[in-house]
């Protein structure tokens, strides 16, 4: 049974200019940074721009990188800022919230594998379109942490690294996150109290 992948050996050589190494990295890791843009900016071109422009941050500042965190951890703490850039820009040039939120193109989302009956799967469709429309709501930092959390299912521990937050502020403002989205959902709670 081969041990499981550590990206230290590829860190080290792409640090020395091994871009072999550095494709490595990427294809371990361009999923989940992908889904966290997506579900962050809620636009599949712009989540697709904000991964791409992650891997070339890290590239660039790679020998930067000292090793505090896990470069899984690094990675995803440069996701958060191209995030946070690109809601800037998108407030400076305000899009049709048509734009914002759109169809479920190639399977974005995965239900599980056995085949749920057709009421059940366009009741998913519903919620986690309500979800989308919710998100876009709410404030960047409400929306980073329910993405992190929430959405991704990442620990306590991993959320307050990536957004260099103390536990207790991370909890907090994860309250007033869940609170804000419940809000946010207006009518359509009522989507999550069905089933």
């Amino acid at each position: 049974m081969a041990p499981p992948h550590s990206d230290d050996r590829d860190v080290d050589a792409a640090r020395r200019g091994d871009l072999d190494a550095f494709d490595r990295l990427v294809e371990l890791h361009q999923e989940r940074v992908f889904r966290f843009c997506l579900w962050s900016l809620q636009d599949r071109d712009e989540a697709q721009d904000a991964a791409q422009d992650t891997f070339i941050r890290a590239f660039r500042h790679l020998k930067s990188f000292r090793g505090d965190s896990s470069f899984a951890t690094w990675l995803h703490r440069i996701a958060i800022n191209v995030v946070r850039d690109a809601a800037k820009r998108r407030q400076k040039a305000p899009r049709p919230f048509s734009t914002m939120v759109k169809e479920d193109e190639e399977g974005d989302f995965d239900l599980p594998s056995d085949a749920p009956s057709p009421s059940q799967t366009a009741l998913e469709h519903e919620r986690r379109q309500a979800v989308r429309v919710a998100l876009c709501k709410l404030s960047d930092s409400h929306r980073a942490v329910l993405v992190l959390f929430d959405l991704e299912g990442r620990s306590y521990e991993e959320c307050c690294a990536l957004l260099e937050l103390p536990m207790g502020t991370l909890k907090s403002r994860l309250n007033r996150a869940r609170a804000a989205l419940r809000e946010a959902l207006g009518d359509q709670k009522e989507l999550f109290e069905l089933g």
